[in-house]
């Protein structure tokens, strides 16, 4: 894998004799021992980290990183990448839009492994879970309001706006409304209306031309016809995609239509019709949405893809060689299970968190006995020299001796570098495997709580493959390779956890 290096080193750690050439080549080496090639290094000495994002070097890294020229970015410390925390999650935005991934090696985060993915999975989704404990305490007046015809924050629907807090049709917009229905019971087509209405000279709000999702979405919204729906959808959190609230939160209030209630009513019979014609599969079904995709297999050696079957309410996962079949709910369960595991009997993940603390105590006590000889060499060189220089030693004797103690310096100095690279390659398992630990009775206490896309980012994080067998079911964990087998020893699981033909 093609990688870079960031080098952003403070005065203060270059008087600590953190010199930027120490920098990258403990960088070089932590690529060395991951297997990466370093293929650009981007120079930003001396730049505050107030603002880095306007530098030609970081806007160089981010073009590499847009064109996959570099898949990952290693740095000493998230501080060195950027203090500005916006422009820090605007960096992490960056990469993780183009699969790229960022290695800090001070704070031990790698997230092009497991455990530094499941870092940022984890603190994204409990942050996710937190954003909406405090959405739900802001958002507790929206019905209220709603109820009582006030506005509830952002502009009207197209064709409409607030004026002495009540909806009212804006003229100028509510005359393409009243068009665009028009158009549409003429062409009975999303895409023709959308083509019409923009050969007209018609635009949006915003003075854009209008597409087939505008055209739907302005065709199938009840306020069109007097009736106005609020409180009804929410944020899934990506700022990007919105879900339906249940129908029971949703409230409705009257205001003056655009379009006749009959003419609404036609519109929305020609779209339905349409719909049955050309049916779509939801977004929710597509196989890579799945929690378990790619990760069960039956015990054929098979992997088992989800099945779509009449009345599906929970993905099935079928052996397409043996027509072996699981639910996901049941997978669901027994992950919980695992999670509960982590919980009750954390010895085994204490264990391997316990030996790569061994290992990295191994190599610090290693790297601080050879800064301790470093210093004396320094210390012998020093007094070397003063002997020397006051005619104690004559010149041969000096070289010889000087050449020895320099040799050895070199030696260390080539060495420490080394070490501290494997310290930090070390550190990443070792904090990913600790953070699990610490993190597990969160995980379990707030599973049922957090949105089916962050359950399924943290499963495929944590669970490396599923093995379904005619008795049990076998989870192979990143990071507890025997943690646990599921049998069912004492359940009989026929017909709901192993379904067999």
């Amino acid at each position: 894998m093609h990688v870079g290096i960031w080098i952003r080193v403070s005065t203060e750690d270059q008087a600590r004799g953190e010199s930027p050439k120490n920098h990258e080549k403990r960088a070089r080496l932590y690529a060395e021992l991951k297997g990466w090639k370093v293929v650009e290094v981007y120079d930003l000495c001396g730049v505050s980290g107030k603002s880095v994002l306007e530098h030609p070097e970081a806007q160089r890294m981010l073009r590499d990183v847009s064109v996959g020229r570099i898949k990952a970015l290693i740095f000493s410390k998230l501080a060195r990448l950027a203090r500005n925390v916006r422009e820090l999650l605007e960096i992490s935005d960056h990469f993780q839009a183009n699969g790229a991934d960022l290695v800090s090696i001070e704070e031990s985060i790698d997230t092009s492994t497991p455990a530094g993915r499941l870092l940022f999975t984890v603190i994204g989704a409990l942050a996710q879970w937190e954003r909406e404990e405090i959405s739900a305490r802001v958002s507790a007046s929206i019905p209220i309001r709603a109820m009582q015809g006030k506005p509830t924050g952002g502009q009207g629907p197209f064709g409409y706006h607030w004026v002495n807090k009540q909806l009212v049709p804006k003229p100028d917009e509510a005359v393409i409304v009243r068009e665009i229905y028009k158009t549409f019971l003429e062409t009975k087509r999303l895409l023709t209306t959308a083509k019409i209405i923009n050969e007209r000279g018609f635009r949006s709000r915003k003075g854009a031309k209008f597409g087939k999702t505008t055209i739907k979405r302005i065709l199938t919204d009840p306020v069109y016809k007097g009736q106005k729906r609020a409180n009804y959808t929410k944020s899934k959190g990506n700022k990007k995609s919105w879900i339906l609230k249940p129908e029971e939160d949703w409230v409705w209030f009257n205001v003056e239509p655009i379009v006749e209630k009959k003419v609404w009513e036609e519109v929305n019979r020609i779209i339905e019709n349409n719909s049955r014609k050309y049916p779509k599969v939801p977004p929710s079904l597509l196989a890579a949405k799945y929690a378990f995709s790619g990760l069960v297999y039956c015990e054929c050696g098979t992997k088992m893809y989800v099945m779509k079957y009449r009345g599906m309410k929970t993905p099935r996962y079928r052996c397409r060689k043996c027509n072996s079949k699981i639910n996901e709910d049941v997978l669901m369960e027994k992950f919980k299970e695992g999670l509960k595991c982590m919980v009750i009997k954390p010895e085994q993940l204490q264990a391997e968190v316990e030996s790569e603390e061994k290992i990295v105590k191994q190599k610090t006590e290693e790297l601080e006995t050879l800064k301790k000889e470093l210093r004396k060499i320094k210390n012998k060189i020093s007094r070397l020299i003063d002997l020397y220089n006051d005619d104690v030693i004559p010149k041969d004797i000096f070289r010889e001796q000087l050449n020895d103690i320099q040799m050895r310096k070199a030696q260390i100095e080539e060495r420490i570098p080394e070490i501290e690279a494997e310290i930090s390659f070390h550190q990443v398992s070792e904090k990913g495997k600790d953070y699990l630990l610490t993190q597990a009775t969160t995980l379990y206490s707030l599973w049922d709580s957090l949105e089916y896309e962050s359950q399924t980012e943290i499963i495929k994080e944590l669970v490396q493959s599923i093995k379904v067998t005619k008795d049990e079911l076998i989870f192979e964990f990143y990071y507890l390779p025997e943690l646990m087998e599921f049998c069912n020893s004492d359940r009989n699981f026929r017909g709901s956890l192993l379904l067999q033909a």
